[in-house]
């Protein structure tokens, strides 16, 4: 599959089967973050797979409500940008960091593997942020859900080109 058809493919779902990701696909996921574009080859992300003991610890910081859609899907991972503290440098980690998730995303969909990105605010609590080990140098980008696919969902329209790209002179 070419990578415009990976990009058309790739959605968000919220709605997964029971079967988790086993761990060596899982992995071979996560290695396509070595090919983001990283500035200096710092490679800052930080992938964290949750176990049932971690998501449980996080399910009890984030309450009730919170603590239900962190069941949808059966494989969760943390990714997060080691930071330095330079300012320019964390920058273009945190950059770096997304363009590497959403590669890892693109080779989930290639897989048929459903799935979904999002910073549940837990995340950003210090005891949500415990109950990960997330240390007070690392930025959280989001909680990444995979999974096999419950149902597919239906593309959304997106914005033209043209509302977004400007050719300057």
């Amino acid at each position: 599959m070419k990578l415009s058809e990976l990009a058309h493919a790739r959605r968000t779902h919220k709605a997964f089967g029971a079967e988790p990701v086993d761990r060596e696909t899982l992995l071979e996921l996560l290695a396509m973050a070595a090919h983001a574009p990283t500035h200096h080859l710092a490679q800052p992300w930080r992938f964290r797979v949750l176990g049932p003991d971690t998501l449980a610890r996080l399910k009890e910081s984030a309450g009730e409500k919170e603590a239900e859609k962190l069941d949808r899907a059966p494989t969760l991972v943390l990714a997060s940008a080691k930071l330095t503290g330079d300012l320019v440098q964390d920058e273009e980690d945190v950059c770096a960091t997304a363009a590497a998730i959403q590669l890892v995303l693109l080779a989930a969909t290639e897989r048929g593997i459903a799935t979904y990105w999002r910073t549940p605010s837990v995340l950003r609590t210090r005891p949500g942020r415990a109950a990960l080990g997330i240390p007070d140098g690392e930025r959280v980008l989001g909680l990444l859900h995979f999974g096999p696919p419950e149902r597919e969902p239906s593309p959304r329209e997106r914005e033209p080109v043209e509302s977004y790209v400007q050719f300057l002179p």
